[in-house]
Protein backbone atom coordinates (compact mmCIF):
# COMPACT_ATOMS: atom_id res chain seq x y z
CA UNK A 1 0.00 0.00 0.00
CA UNK A 2 0.89 3.55 0.33
CA UNK A 3 0.25 7.01 1.93
CA UNK A 4 -3.49 5.80 1.21
CA UNK A 5 -3.22 2.84 4.09
CA UNK A 6 -3.73 4.83 7.00
CA UNK A 7 -7.38 5.88 6.73
CA UNK A 8 -9.73 3.47 9.54
CA UNK A 9 -12.51 3.99 7.10
CA UNK A 10 -11.36 4.69 3.47
CA UNK A 11 -13.39 7.44 1.54
CA UNK A 12 -12.69 8.09 -1.93
CA UNK A 13 -14.31 11.34 -3.46
CA UNK A 14 -14.22 12.44 -7.37
CA UNK A 15 -11.50 15.50 -8.20
CA UNK A 16 -10.62 16.74 -11.50
CA UNK A 17 -7.55 15.36 -12.81
CA UNK A 18 -4.42 17.30 -11.12
CA UNK A 19 -2.20 19.57 -13.16
CA UNK A 20 0.03 16.73 -14.38
CA UNK A 21 3.76 17.51 -16.05
CA UNK A 22 3.70 17.56 -19.96
CA UNK A 23 5.52 15.28 -21.78
CA UNK A 24 4.10 11.84 -20.68
CA UNK A 25 4.38 8.54 -23.38
CA UNK A 26 2.78 5.40 -23.49
CA UNK A 27 5.47 2.80 -22.22
CA UNK A 28 4.52 0.35 -24.96
CA UNK A 29 3.80 1.28 -28.88
CA UNK A 30 0.79 0.42 -30.52
CA UNK A 31 2.82 -2.81 -31.83
CA UNK A 32 3.89 -4.16 -28.49
CA UNK A 33 1.15 -3.20 -26.07
CA UNK A 34 -0.42 -5.98 -24.05
CA UNK A 35 -3.14 -7.73 -25.42
CA UNK A 36 -5.64 -7.52 -22.31
CA UNK A 37 -8.08 -5.21 -24.05
CA UNK A 38 -8.18 -2.37 -21.69
CA UNK A 39 -5.90 -0.27 -23.35
CA UNK A 40 -7.68 3.01 -22.69
CA UNK A 41 -6.87 6.01 -20.62
CA UNK A 42 -10.76 7.24 -20.32
CA UNK A 43 -11.18 4.01 -17.82
CA UNK A 44 -8.73 6.46 -15.21
CA UNK A 45 -10.58 7.97 -11.94
CA UNK A 46 -8.81 10.60 -9.98
CA UNK A 47 -9.77 10.59 -6.31
CA UNK A 48 -9.05 12.11 -3.16
CA UNK A 49 -7.79 9.51 -0.59
CA UNK A 50 -6.56 10.60 2.99
CA UNK A 51 -6.34 13.98 1.73
CA UNK A 52 -4.02 12.88 -1.30
CA UNK A 53 -4.63 12.87 -5.03
CA UNK A 54 -4.69 9.11 -6.30
CA UNK A 55 -5.12 7.93 -9.50
CA UNK A 56 -6.96 4.53 -10.22
CA UNK A 57 -8.14 1.70 -13.56
CA UNK A 58 -4.65 2.37 -14.48
CA UNK A 59 -4.77 0.54 -17.83
CA UNK A 60 -2.36 2.12 -21.07
CA UNK A 61 0.81 2.46 -18.91
CA UNK A 62 2.91 5.78 -19.75
CA UNK A 63 6.08 7.57 -18.20
CA UNK A 64 6.99 11.15 -17.55
CA UNK A 65 10.19 12.20 -17.65
CA UNK A 66 11.84 14.88 -15.41
CA UNK A 67 15.24 15.77 -17.19
CA UNK A 68 17.94 18.22 -15.74
CA UNK A 69 19.71 20.85 -17.12
CA UNK A 70 21.85 19.61 -19.60
CA UNK A 71 24.91 21.54 -17.60
CA UNK A 72 23.73 20.05 -14.30
CA UNK A 73 22.84 16.41 -16.05
CA UNK A 74 25.57 13.49 -14.30
CA UNK A 75 24.51 10.88 -16.70
CA UNK A 76 22.63 8.70 -14.08
CA UNK A 77 18.76 7.73 -14.56
CA UNK A 78 16.05 6.76 -11.87
CA UNK A 79 12.83 5.20 -12.67
CA UNK A 80 10.09 6.19 -10.20
CA UNK A 81 7.45 3.69 -9.18
CA UNK A 82 4.81 4.96 -6.98
CA UNK A 83 3.05 2.75 -4.44
CA UNK A 84 -0.85 2.23 -4.33
CA UNK A 85 -1.33 -1.38 -3.32
CA UNK A 86 -1.79 -2.27 -7.11
CA UNK A 87 -5.17 -0.67 -6.69
CA UNK A 88 -4.76 3.13 -6.82
CA UNK A 89 -1.51 5.06 -7.77
CA UNK A 90 -0.03 7.91 -5.52
CA UNK A 91 1.08 9.42 -8.67
CA UNK A 92 1.59 12.99 -7.27
CA UNK A 93 3.00 12.52 -3.46
CA UNK A 94 5.15 9.18 -4.66
CA UNK A 95 6.40 9.71 -8.79
CA UNK A 96 5.97 13.17 -9.82
CA UNK A 97 7.30 15.11 -6.59
CA UNK A 98 10.53 12.46 -6.39
CA UNK A 99 10.94 12.82 -10.16
CA UNK A 100 11.14 16.84 -10.16
CA UNK A 101 13.26 16.71 -7.02
CA UNK A 102 15.99 14.55 -8.65
CA UNK A 103 16.07 16.47 -11.95
CA UNK A 104 16.68 19.59 -9.58
CA UNK A 105 19.91 17.68 -8.47
CA UNK A 106 21.10 16.46 -11.87
CA UNK A 107 19.76 12.57 -11.90
CA UNK A 108 17.35 12.65 -14.77
CA UNK A 109 13.73 10.55 -13.46
CA UNK A 110 11.23 8.58 -15.20
CA UNK A 111 7.96 8.11 -13.29
CA UNK A 112 6.14 5.16 -14.61
CA UNK A 113 2.29 4.93 -13.96
CA UNK A 114 2.03 1.36 -13.99
CA UNK A 115 -1.03 -0.61 -14.79
CA UNK A 116 -3.34 -1.51 -11.47
CA UNK A 117 -5.79 -3.17 -10.81
CA UNK A 118 -9.71 -2.58 -11.75
CA UNK A 119 -12.19 -1.55 -9.10
CA UNK A 120 -15.31 -0.32 -8.61
CA UNK A 121 -16.14 3.23 -10.86
CA UNK A 122 -18.48 4.90 -8.06
CA UNK A 123 -16.41 6.00 -5.19
CA UNK A 124 -19.13 4.27 -2.54
CA UNK A 125 -18.52 0.92 -4.01
CA UNK A 126 -14.96 1.75 -4.34
CA UNK A 127 -14.80 2.39 -0.47
CA UNK A 128 -16.30 -0.94 0.34
CA UNK A 129 -14.43 -2.79 -1.96
CA UNK A 130 -10.92 -1.36 -0.75
CA UNK A 131 -12.53 -1.89 2.90
CA UNK A 132 -12.70 -5.66 2.10
CA UNK A 133 -9.41 -5.45 1.12
CA UNK A 134 -8.17 -4.25 4.04
CA UNK A 135 -9.10 -6.87 5.93
CA UNK A 136 -6.61 -8.88 4.02
CA UNK A 137 -4.14 -6.73 4.23
CA UNK A 138 -4.13 -6.18 8.29
CA UNK A 139 -2.85 -10.16 8.90
CA UNK A 140 -0.70 -10.50 5.17
CA UNK A 141 -0.12 -7.01 3.57
CA UNK A 142 2.13 -8.52 0.73
CA UNK A 143 -0.18 -11.54 0.33
CA UNK A 144 -3.39 -9.62 0.25
CA UNK A 145 -1.73 -7.25 -2.61
CA UNK A 146 0.43 -10.17 -4.53
CA UNK A 147 -2.09 -11.10 -6.75
CA UNK A 148 -2.19 -7.83 -8.29
CA UNK A 149 1.07 -7.50 -8.37
CA UNK A 150 1.93 -9.25 -12.32
CA UNK A 151 0.87 -6.01 -14.64
CA UNK A 152 2.43 -4.09 -12.22
CA UNK A 153 5.72 -6.21 -12.34
CA UNK A 154 5.88 -6.64 -16.31
CA UNK A 155 5.49 -2.89 -17.05
CA UNK A 156 8.34 -1.82 -14.63
CA UNK A 157 10.45 -4.47 -16.44
CA UNK A 158 9.74 -2.98 -19.40
CA UNK A 159 10.22 0.60 -18.55
CA UNK A 160 13.79 -0.46 -17.36
CA UNK A 161 14.28 -1.89 -20.94
CA UNK A 162 12.62 0.97 -22.92
CA UNK A 163 14.64 3.60 -21.07
CA UNK A 164 17.73 1.93 -21.22
CA UNK A 165 17.18 1.34 -25.16
CA UNK A 166 16.78 4.74 -25.37
CA UNK A 167 20.09 5.98 -23.50
CA UNK A 168 21.73 7.92 -26.43
CA UNK A 169 18.17 10.02 -26.87
CA UNK A 170 18.05 10.65 -22.93
CA UNK A 171 21.49 11.54 -23.03
CA UNK A 172 22.16 9.16 -19.48
CA UNK A 173 24.60 6.13 -19.47
CA UNK A 174 22.54 2.93 -19.69
CA UNK A 175 24.94 1.07 -17.47
CA UNK A 176 23.61 3.89 -14.45
CA UNK A 177 19.83 3.37 -14.84
CA UNK A 178 18.11 2.54 -11.66
CA UNK A 179 14.92 2.04 -9.63
CA UNK A 180 13.33 3.08 -6.22
CA UNK A 181 10.18 2.01 -5.45
CA UNK A 182 7.43 2.97 -2.88
CA UNK A 183 5.65 -0.09 -0.97
CA UNK A 184 3.63 -1.66 -3.58
CA UNK A 185 6.18 -0.09 -6.46
CA UNK A 186 8.67 -0.84 -4.17
CA UNK A 187 7.65 -4.63 -4.63
CA UNK A 188 7.13 -3.95 -8.90
CA UNK A 189 11.04 -3.04 -8.73
CA UNK A 190 12.16 -6.00 -6.31
CA UNK A 191 10.69 -8.40 -8.86
CA UNK A 192 12.73 -6.88 -11.43
CA UNK A 193 15.56 -7.72 -9.36
CA UNK A 194 15.03 -11.15 -8.25
CA UNK A 195 13.20 -12.85 -11.21
CA UNK A 196 14.93 -10.96 -14.56
CA UNK A 197 18.36 -12.14 -15.47
CA UNK A 198 21.11 -10.44 -15.03
CA UNK A 199 20.98 -8.02 -17.97
CA UNK A 200 17.28 -6.72 -17.59
CA UNK A 201 18.19 -5.97 -13.44
CA UNK A 202 18.55 -2.26 -12.58
CA UNK A 203 21.60 -0.98 -11.84
CA UNK A 204 20.62 -0.31 -7.92
CA UNK A 205 17.50 0.46 -6.58
CA UNK A 206 15.89 1.92 -3.54
CA UNK A 207 13.57 -0.08 -1.39
CA UNK A 208 11.28 2.19 0.46
CA UNK A 209 8.59 0.64 2.64
CA UNK A 210 8.35 -2.59 1.02
CA UNK A 211 8.06 -5.53 2.47
CA UNK A 212 10.46 -6.45 5.14
CA UNK A 213 10.39 -10.52 4.79
CA UNK A 214 13.85 -12.33 3.88
CA UNK A 215 14.09 -13.13 0.10
CA UNK A 216 16.41 -15.51 -2.04
CA UNK A 217 18.85 -12.94 -3.20
CA UNK A 218 21.03 -13.51 -6.84
CA UNK A 219 24.75 -13.64 -6.17
CA UNK A 220 24.81 -10.84 -8.36
CA UNK A 221 22.45 -8.51 -7.58
CA UNK A 222 22.80 -4.98 -7.84
CA UNK A 223 23.03 -2.52 -4.53
CA UNK A 224 20.16 -1.92 -2.90
CA UNK A 225 19.06 1.25 -0.89
CA UNK A 226 16.32 0.08 1.94
CA UNK A 227 14.46 2.19 4.14
CA UNK A 228 11.31 1.97 6.38
CA UNK A 229 9.76 3.62 9.78
CA UNK A 230 9.79 1.39 12.48
CA UNK A 231 6.09 3.02 13.45
CA UNK A 232 4.82 1.34 9.83
CA UNK A 233 1.31 0.37 10.05
CA UNK A 234 2.02 -2.91 7.51
CA UNK A 235 5.69 -3.39 7.38
CA UNK A 236 7.36 -1.90 10.67
CA UNK A 237 6.95 -5.53 12.74
CA UNK A 238 8.08 -8.06 10.27
CA UNK A 239 11.90 -7.77 11.40
CA UNK A 240 15.41 -6.90 8.70
CA UNK A 241 14.66 -9.86 6.37
CA UNK A 242 15.24 -8.97 3.12
CA UNK A 243 18.49 -6.51 4.45
CA UNK A 244 19.87 -9.14 6.37
CA UNK A 245 19.47 -11.50 3.10
CA UNK A 246 21.48 -8.71 0.76
CA UNK A 247 23.86 -8.68 4.13
CA UNK A 248 24.37 -12.63 3.78
CA UNK A 249 24.84 -13.13 0.46
CA UNK A 250 27.47 -10.37 0.24
CA UNK A 251 25.59 -7.90 -1.72
CA UNK A 252 25.92 -3.74 -0.74
CA UNK A 253 22.91 -2.64 1.03
CA UNK A 254 21.96 0.69 3.07
CA UNK A 255 19.53 0.38 5.31
CA UNK A 256 17.79 3.38 7.26
CA UNK A 257 14.90 2.70 10.03
CA UNK A 258 13.54 5.92 10.64
CA UNK A 259 11.59 6.20 14.38
CA UNK A 260 8.16 7.84 13.04
CA UNK A 261 7.28 8.34 9.96
CA UNK A 262 4.31 5.48 8.83
CA UNK A 263 3.90 3.91 6.15
CA UNK A 264 3.44 6.18 2.96
CA UNK A 265 5.72 9.27 4.24
CA UNK A 266 6.60 9.75 0.62
CA UNK A 267 9.36 12.48 0.26
CA UNK A 268 9.33 12.58 3.79
CA UNK A 269 6.32 13.52 6.79
CA UNK A 270 7.38 16.49 8.52
CA UNK A 271 8.69 16.64 11.75
CA UNK A 272 10.61 13.01 11.19
CA UNK A 273 13.61 12.13 10.15
CA UNK A 274 12.27 10.59 7.15
CA UNK A 275 12.82 13.92 5.46
CA UNK A 276 16.33 13.13 4.92
CA UNK A 277 15.30 10.28 2.64
CA UNK A 278 15.78 11.57 -0.90
CA UNK A 279 19.08 13.46 0.65
CA UNK A 280 20.05 9.66 2.27
CA UNK A 281 19.63 8.34 -1.22
CA UNK A 282 21.45 10.80 -3.20
CA UNK A 283 24.52 10.70 -0.66
CA UNK A 284 24.42 6.72 -0.89
CA UNK A 285 24.70 6.95 -4.82
CA UNK A 286 26.95 9.68 -4.98
CA UNK A 287 29.22 7.21 -2.57
CA UNK A 288 29.19 4.69 -5.14
CA UNK A 289 30.51 6.67 -7.79
CA UNK A 290 27.28 6.36 -9.95
CA UNK A 291 26.92 10.55 -10.10
CA UNK A 292 30.32 11.30 -11.55
CA UNK A 293 29.57 12.98 -14.48
CA UNK A 294 31.10 11.00 -17.63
Amino acid sequence: MSAQAESQIPTFERIAPPAAPPHAFPLYPSVGEPSDGKQNAETEIWNSFDGHPVLRNVTKPTITPFLPEPDEATGAAVIVLPGGGFTILAMESEGWRIGQWFAARGIAAFVLKYRVTETPKDEKEMSGWFMAQMGGIASDPEKAVSAFAPPAEQDAAAALKLIRDGAATWKIDPARVGMIGFSAGAMAARSTVLLADASARPAFFGYVYGPMAAVTVPADAPPMFAAIALDDQLFGKQGFGIVESWHKAARPVEFHAYEKGGHGFGAGRPGTTTTQLLPEFYSWLAARGLLAKR
